[in-house]
């Protein structure tokens, strides 16, 4: 069967017996007559392809740079074609079932350098001590006692702004933060960020009708708590007013410098995913770049025979 019956055949039965939209069709389309020229320029016929064949065709993309998400999902729609002629009785076989589905690489979390955070907390210290008008100055320590607890606990932007104001009602010198599942775990509190809390809590207390409302950062929201949208943007304007740029700063990155900079200061990676909430380890592991870094600092700067 030459290979441009065989997909029409294929792209036939997928809409018709498993209604594939047309998007799918279109890319299923694009990924088999995209491999059937590859082999057919080696004079192999498509649906006759071997094993070797199809790694040959899924090399070649590798070798033009095409991502590891393309080149998977080339070899999704080739298992589905071969599974389709399987099932149709025109291979005995399936040629994809001994390939390995090309691995993603982890992209290594983008973190700020302890400078820059150490700049982002003074400029919003400043800018709370400095606000003259109310509101302005409302917004300046709130923000101030955001970044402050989020520096120091590496919560997740959700459980910050959803924090209930009660968790900060007697000794705060730990938060009990509610994560994903509903699991909760403890996470210790600098004095900065007890501080910066305090001084807000003050001013929220202050707010009309805040006895009513159980959010710490309450907002006329449908949440009735302050929105990570809101949050994000006026950290990024916070960051333009203290010269970074703004592309590199945002809550989740600060959550991801929170655990680098413990684990380049000698936490162990199991203490860092208790404190990020991590179900897994393997969630944790991406930080795993940082505690190579270290450990190659700590023989070049210790071991006898180091240059």
């Amino acid at each position: 069967m030459r290979a441009s019956v065989a997909i029409e055949n294929f792209l036939e039965m997928m809409s018709a017996e498993r209604g594939a939209a047309d998007n799918t069709l279109e890319s299923y389309r694009r990924d088999l007559e995209s491999v059937a020229e590859t082999l057919a320029a080696r004079g192999i016929n498509l649906p006759e392809a071997k094993a070797d064949d199809i790694r040959h065709a899924l090399d070649g993309m590798a070798a033009q740079d095409f991502a590891a998400s393309s080149q998977a999902r080339c070899l999704s729609a080739l298992r589905q074609f071969f599974r389709f002629l399987y099932a149709e009785g025109f291979r005995q076989d399936d040629p994809t079932g001994v390939i390995d589905t090309p691995k993603k690489q982890k992209p290594l979390p983008r973190i700020l350098s302890v400078d820059h955070v150490t700049r982002l907390l003074d400029r919003a210290a400043l800018e709370a001590n400095e606000a003259a008008e109310a509101d302005e100055h409302l917004k300046a320590v709130r923000l101030h006692a955001l970044l402050e607890t989020l520096y120091a606990t590496g919560m997740r932007v959700s459980e910050l702004v959803g924090l209930p104001a009660s968790v900060v009602r007697t000794d705060h010198r730990f938060l009990i933060i509610r994560g994903k599942g509903a699991k909760e775990r403890m996470v210790p509190l600098s004095q900065k960020a007890r501080d910066a809390l305090q001084r807000y809590l003050q001013l929220r207390d202050a707010m009309p009708g805040a006895d009513e409302n159980p959010w710490l950062f309450p907002a006329l929201s449908e949440s009735g708590h302050l929105a990570r949208q809101v949050f994000a943007r006026e950290l990024k304007g916070l960051a333009a007013r203290a010269g970074l740029n703004t592309a590199s700063v945002s809550p989740h990155v600060l959550r991801h410098a929170f655990a680098s900079h413990l684990l380049q200061n000698g936490a162990d990676l199991r203490t860092v995913q208790q404190l990020l909430g991590h179900s897994d380890i393997s969630t944790t592991q991406i930080y795993t770049h940082v505690l190579e870094e270290r450990l190659h600092k700590l023989v070049s700067e210790h071991h006898p025979l180091a240059d």
